[in-house]
């Protein structure tokens, strides 16, 4: 199966576990994923994560993150930047997700952070999703 927008695919995944309530879910390795996905735990929206190796190919298990009475941690994700329609910012250009609750994640010449971080960093670069 080919897929033409690879960050959205694994998007789509982690949403869809999510609305279903998954422990987990597998997401084709790639490492603008697995930079994604290391934002991800480091920022505390998923559990954990883990990078299995197959005789073929690699994939990343993603633990979901739960609350109390059992709702989701991860509230959105939402796309920005897609191949047809690149959406660049810079350094002063660089917006807050849902007003300071959320986190954009872009992927700059110094590799993939959050907004916060490129702000403090003093960079800009390609934005790719924001996050919930």
């Amino acid at each position: 199966m080919s897929v033409s927008d690879p960050i959205a695919d694994m998007l789509t995944r982690i949403r869809n576990a999510v609305m279903v309530k998954h422990d987990f879910v597998l997401i084709p390795s790639s490492k603008m994923k697995l930079a994604i996905t290391r934002i991800l735990k480091r920022e505390g929206f998923v559990k954990d994560y883990e990078v299995l190796k197959d005789k073929s190919h690699r994939v990343i298990k993603v633990y979901l993150k739960y609350g109390d009475k059992n709702e989701p941690v991860l509230a959105g994700l939402e796309r920005v930047s897609k191949p047809g329609l690149r959406v660049y910012v810079q350094r002063g250009e660089i917006p807050r997700a849902h007003g300071g609750l959320g986190i954009a994640i872009l992927s700059t010449s110094s590799g993939v952070m959050t907004g916060r971080q490129a702000i403090r960093r003093g960079v800009g670069g390609e934005l790719l999703c924001y996050v919930w």
